[in-house]
């Protein structure tokens, strides 16, 4: 064979080598395969969902109302004003139960004792005493009771007893909420519906569903009450207890709700 030929040859080998190399590293193929979709790492949800939060509201009447009481008490001895104040908290408890007001639903909160020192102008701080407060929860399960309730306990602390953060509460919320539940995932479940018409998917099953959030709006004038100020709301003719109104609360319920879009096979 010639020069030339054997020239020929080898450029021709080399020609075979190189695009034996290009197919091998990155040369685009005749045909490539579809890679399956993989579900998304850690979290085991497959790429192809569609996620919807939807909001549920109800509306429901308080049946219960909770307030928190205190009685505080000064003494110029430490155990005097224990004393005082365990008297007076006695006699409120007793009235609070002659109202109905369950023993059991009455619990006490704290205990708190400090020193009261007067301040003179030019001298040293001057010991004239200690105040005792005793603090109590207090649950009234019939809201036709809660007025004489309070009204009952100011009465009997006096001027030591305060009322206070009185708030209305609803005895069984979970009939609310259930009814703000469905709703909720009504609501994603059309959203989710019309996103996947739109788009053209069909929905297929649920993967999963979880609750956000759950909320309650419902509260009255929660300003402590002293025996002046529960004393200005009844009626000096017929002494009435305390007026508390039922209102409304609204519950509200939003979900977050993940569908798998069906396969374009299945449609």
């Amino acid at each position: 064979m010639s020069t030339t030929g054997l020239l020929v040859a080898a450029l021709a080998v080399l020609a075979l080598l190189v695009a034996y190399l290009l197919g091998g590293s990155g040369g685009t193929p005749a045909a490539q395969a579809v890679i399956p979709s993989q579900t998304v790492e850690g979290t085991g949800v497959d790429p192809r969902t569609l996620t919807m939060t939807g909001v549920g509201e109800a509306t429901a009447v308080p049946d219960q109302v909770t307030f928190d009481l205190s009685v505080r008490m000064k003494q110029p001895e430490l155990d005097a004003a224990l004393d005082a104040a365990s008297l007076t908290m006695t006699r409120v408890r007793a009235a609070l139960e002659a109202e109905g007001v369950e023993r059991k639903d009455v619990q006490t909160t704290g205990l708190e004792m400090h020193p009261v020192y007067d301040y003179p102008r030019y001298s040293s701080p001057v010991l004239t005493g200690y105040r005792v407060t005793q603090s109590a929860a207090v649950l009234v399960r019939e809201l036709r009771s809660a007025g004489g309730a309070v009204s009952a306990a100011i009465d009997a602390g006096g001027n030591a007893a305060r009322v206070g953060d009185i708030a209305l509460k609803i005895g069984d919320p979970e009939a609310a909420l259930g009814k703000a539940r469905r709703l909720a995932v009504e609501e994603a479940t059309l959203k989710a519906q019309e996103y996947a018409e739109a788009t053209g998917e069909e929905l297929g099953a649920v993967m999963t569903l979880r609750e956000v959030d759950a909320t309650s709006r419902s509260a009255i004038d929660d300003r402590p009450l002293t025996y002046e100020v529960a004393a200005a709301f009844r009626s000096s003719a017929d002494s009435a207890p305390l007026p508390l109104s039922a209102g409304r609360a609204d519950l509200g319920v939003t979900v977050q709700v993940v569908w798998e879009l069906a396969a374009e096979d299945s449609r």
